[in-house]
């Protein structure tokens, strides 16, 4: 097979297995299991799993090979990045306590302008027209989708609020998957940034954990929405854009909102309105309006 072709599967996987996650979510949430104990069982899965795979997985440094920078304490650095995916995480899955799947999502996808705006602060790259005009696009679909302008719409602040900052844990990890110790082996790096992930859901949710946490719920939903949530998407992921580069990369994984909107259509039967659709292909519009520079460079 094609490696572009590899590349695209690898990002349309594990962004689809990302988009699916919050409607599960929500539905074992339905049939009366705890946040707190599906985010530390989606977590301590993942961590698990990880180690032991680890222990097979050569260990065959990336430090030799051209253009990837040799960090100081790179476990450690992944270790606190990680922290992000926990965060995201546990901001998504209460937020999604509030508002419908369909809007969490969209919520969370803030990080198509957030991660413009990172860029401009960390990595003093300047911000184009395009991407100024790609970001506002973003902010006008995001509108529409989250039903802003419709008349019988009850707006949760609470639900907006955690949605906003797990799109800002998001951006950070997607930063942390793209830029952190990039002269590790794949595994190893979605090991240590789980591990941060774990530490960061321990402490979030504390004792809801021992209140809510128990083997059934583990084996029964800990095991899919870590295999989903914490394992294929980062190692998919960095299997993938370095295939077909990050701008074409970006707008492959923005499948992320449909499947989403999809999933809870289908098995929570939230209803999706006309107006969230255009709202939805307004974003995935911006996302290729603010990576084409990308793209053609690639090209």
């Amino acid at each position: 097979m094609n490696s572009n072709i590899k590349g695209l599967f690898y990002i349309a996987f594990g962004a689809s297995s990302y988009g699916v996650l919050a409607t599960f979510v929500k539905y074992a949430n339905n049939n009366g299991f705890g946040t707190g104990g599906l985010t530390f069982s989606q977590y301590l899965f993942g961590a698990l799993l990880l180690s032991i795979v680890s222990v097979f997985y050569p260990h065959k440094s990336k430090s030799s090979t051209k253009n990837v920078v040799v960090s100081k304490h790179p476990k450690l650095k992944l270790i606190l990045f990680g922290t992000t995916l926990g965060l995201t995480s546990s901001f998504y899955y209460l937020s999604i306590q509030y508002v419908p799947v369909s809007v969490g999502i969209i919520l969370l996808m803030q990080t198509i302008w957030m991660g413009v705006v990172l860029e401009f602060f960390i990595a003093r790259e300047l911000i184009n027209k395009i991407k100024i005009i790609g970001a506002m696009v973003a902010i006008a679909g995001t509108a529409l989708a989250a039903k802003v302008f419709e008349t019988d719409l009850n707006i949760n602040f609470t639900g907006i609020g955690f949605g906003l900052l797990a799109a800002l844990s998001y951006t950070g990890a997607m930063y942390a998957s793209n830029k952190v110790s990039l002269e590790l082996p794949i595994i190893t790096r979605s090991k240590y940034l789980v591990y941060g992930g774990l530490l960061v859901v321990i402490l979030f949710w504390n004792v809801q954990i021992l209140n809510e946490f128990n083997w059934l719920l583990f084996l029964k939903w800990g095991a899919f929405l870590g295999l989903f949530g914490t394992i294929l998407p980062p190692i998919l992921f960095n299997k993938g854009f370095p295939e077909i580069g990050t701008g074409v990369g970006s707008i492959i994984a923005s499948i992320e909102i449909p499947v989403s909107v999809f999933s809870a259509y289908v098995i929570l039967q939230e209803e999706i309105s006309v107006l969230q659709w255009v709202g939805i292909v307004i974003i995935l519009f911006s996302v290729v309006l603010i990576n084409l520079k990308k793209v053609k460079k690639s090209d």
